[in-house]
């Protein structure tokens, strides 16, 4: 018998859902990522890098701020009450209709943090964010997404994000850790490779099984990138991340959103550290 290498896709019917949100949900069952430009203004984009910039250096400033993902580059997870335009993101039309339609009315807010691929960074090794689920591999259903917003003009030398298309399916065969394919598979991404260029404002959609890869940067600047996790209910990915919001600031949001956050509520919140243990050993030192 053939080996199968590949999950079967089961697309959700889109035939309710608006034009737009369709044809997201299309393309993530399809290519696997999907944009909007300018969702936001670049005045928008300029404060998430002012706040992306304060936790970045406080995250720096400690053990365990900030974890390597690769040379001069590193991730931090931070809460929401450090972006001033978490609640903008995560109550915007869109991305609300694209959680729902893929990952379902109970969907799960349960990760925010940033990417911040610095001058001289290298291209990290082609990888998937964690192990693909049972429930994709045999059921073929996505139950995850992650949304990718710069907080900079993102140039041809900074670094640019390369995905491979149609790869959120391949099981995790040659895989180190279900997540890093074997070299040897390198050449099937890089021939689908697409490097993307977004701009202040712009938002995109992925899923986070998706074969990816940050590239060298070669220019003198750094490249910021928030990523927002959202899962289906119950898909487990909360239980590997520490944020948390204060009572007074759930208290002032929406019940449309309060009832996404699986975060705990505290009264005062306490600086994460990161547990990225895997992507830092595998991608090197920062």
């Amino acid at each position: 018998m053939e080996e199968r290498t590949r999950a079967n896709p089961r697309t959700p019917d889109v035939t309710t859902l608006d034009s737009d949100t369709a044809a997201t949900v299309l393309a993530l069952y399809g290519a696997g990522v999907d944009a909007r430009k300018g969702l936001f203004t670049s005045e928008w984009a300029d404060r998430l890098r002012e706040d992306i910039g304060a936790a970045y250096q406080e995250a720096l400033g400690r053990p365990g701020g900030a974890v390597g993902r690769g040379t001069n580059r590193h991730y931090v997870e931070i809460h929401p009450e450090q972006m001033r335009g978490w609640l903008d993101l995560v109550d915007h039309p869109w991305v609300r209709a694209v959680c729902t339609a893929v990952l379902g009315p109970d969907y799960e807010l349960v990760e925010l943090g940033f990417d911040v691929p610095n001058s001289g960074a290298k291209d990290q090794p082609w990888h998937r964010d964690f192990p693909m689920p049972s429930e994709t591999a045999d059921g073929g259903r996505l139950t995850s997404l992650a949304f990718n917003v710069t907080a900079v003009d993102t140039e041809q030398d900074m670094g640019p994000f390369e995905i491979a298309p149609t790869t959120q399916w391949d099981l995790p065969i040659d895989f180190e850790h279900e997540m890093f394919p074997a070299e040897s598979l390198y050449p099937r991404f890089e021939g689908l490779a697409v490097r993307k260029y977004p701009q202040r404002g712009d938002v995109s959609v992925r899923s986070a099984l998706t074969i990816h890869r940050g590239t060298a940067n070669f220019s003198a600047k750094a490249r910021p990138v928030l990523v927002l996790g959202v899962d289906a209910a119950g898909a487990g990915n909360a239980e590997h991340h520490d944020m948390a919001v204060t009572r007074r600031f759930y208290d002032s949001l929406p019940q449309r959103i309060q009832r996404h956050l699986v975060c705990p509520v505290v009264e005062e919140l306490t600086p994460i550290t990161q547990r990225h243990s895997i992507e830092g050993l595998m991608m090197g030192d920062a």
